[in-house]
């Protein structure tokens, strides 16, 4: 404690007496009591000024998390499709049938008129495509064998209404209506199915052999399929972002393409495409991204337990696939065949995934399915 206090004012000094030995005393208590106060009371405000701190930080943390959830729900969330003949969305322009559940069905009806006919067939549409695909047969031909052709939009294409409930089951009922109400008739005649998908996840296929088959296709498609089979509510947001490529399919993606496909497509491009410009009109989630969902998804049965819809054999079933097919894996094709020997397949040696738009073998899988006849020389 020092001897004296000084107190100054303006130039003048004033020296003070020292107080007495128990003022002295008295005052160091009450000092230290003071002290030792404001310092307590500076960590009490210090402290609560750190837990503000945290408190707001915490808020401002929570905020930008819900802000962040909300944004990638808005982005996982699909746009509602526009509904062909509702309020802004496209014209209804094909006729249309009403199904079960309510739903429309747009199809076309080609070749010979259906009361005069001598083959019917049912034309399904495969990825990106519509009712309005062309095939490559001669109109000589259709002729000749006196074939009606039936094609339709599946569900959420073109001016068919989407089916948020698509499955594979309900791809085949539509079918089943469609036929009933346009009096197609009731037997199956037969079935050929030309480059159709395979799931990479059916339980039959080995797994060695589904996983060889999906490495095969470009690194971008195999994370698709992986979204559409594991996290298929993921899908719209993976199918539309820009930060890497998505789904080759959906771009034309050349390197998807074989040598022979290529020359199909330049073929085609000096074709009208008519009704190709409907394909997506209603939206891509619930036509092309739905494709995905089911395609990928796990089936109610396994296609590999199938049985011969023939057992008299008086039809048959085909699968034509090209061994140059970069989008449908020949192997897998192959196995399939071979579990279920009662399909007839046909694999062309230099074929790629638009054999259904080269003429000759238009013409060839027509003949096969009707006529019973075989293609010697693909």
């Amino acid at each position: 404690m020092e001897e004296d206090q000084f107190v100054g004012t303006d130039s003048t000094v004033v020296q003070t007496p020292l107080p007495s030995t128990e003022e002295t005393i008295m005052t160091v208590e009450e000092n230290g009591l003071a002290n030792a106060t404001r310092t307590r009371v500076s960590s009490a405000l210090i402290l609560f000024c750190w837990n503000c701190d945290l408190k707001m930080l915490t808020e401002i943390g929570v905020v930008v998390v819900v802000g962040i959830l909300g944004l990638a729900y808005q982005a996982t969330k699909p746009p509602p499709p526009k509904i062909c003949g509702s309020p802004g969305g496209p014209p209804v322009t094909s006729p249309r049938i009403r199904l079960s559940d309510g739903r429309s069905l747009a199809y076309k009806e080609k070749g010979v008129p259906k009361e005069v006919a001598k083959y019917k067939i049912i034309v399904i549409h495969g990825f990106d495509s519509s009712k309005d695909v062309n095939l490559a047969a001669s109109q000589e031909l259709i002729d000749e064998l006196g074939i009606y052709f039936l094609s339709f939009d599946r569900a959420g294409y073109g001016e068919s209404d989407p089916n948020p409930k698509r499955s594979v089951k309900s791809e085949a009922y539509d079918i089943q209506e469609l036929a009933d109400q346009l009096q197609i008739g009731s037997k199956l005649a037969g079935v050929s199915l030309v480059v159709p998908m395979v799931n990479f996840w059916w339980p039959s296929f080995p797994v060695n052999l589904s996983q060889e088959g999906l490495k095969k296709k470009l690194v971008q498609d195999q994370w698709a399929f992986r979204v559409a089979h594991y996290a298929p509510r993921l899908l719209y947001w993976w199918l539309t972002q820009k930060w890497f490529p998505s789904l080759s399919a959906m771009s034309s993606n050349p390197p998807i393409f074989s040598r022979r496909d290529k020359e199909i497509l330049t073929k085609m491009s000096a074709i009208p495409d008519h009704g190709q410009d409907k394909v997506r009109q209603q939206g891509v989630f619930e036509s092309l991204h739905r494709d995905l969902m089911v395609a990928y998804s796990n089936w109610e049965f396994d296609p590999m337990d199938l049985t011969n819809p023939f057992p008299e054999n008086e039809r048959s079933v085909h699968i034509w696939q090209g061994y140059e097919d970069r989008m449908i894996p020949f192997e897998l094709q192959r196995y399939v065949a071979e579990k279920l020997p009662w399909i007839q397949y046909h694999e062309v040696p230099d074929g790629g995934h638009l054999i259904i738009h080269d003429s000759s073998l238009c013409e060839a899988i027509l003949r096969a399915l009707l006529l019973g006849e075989e293609l010697s020389n693909m």
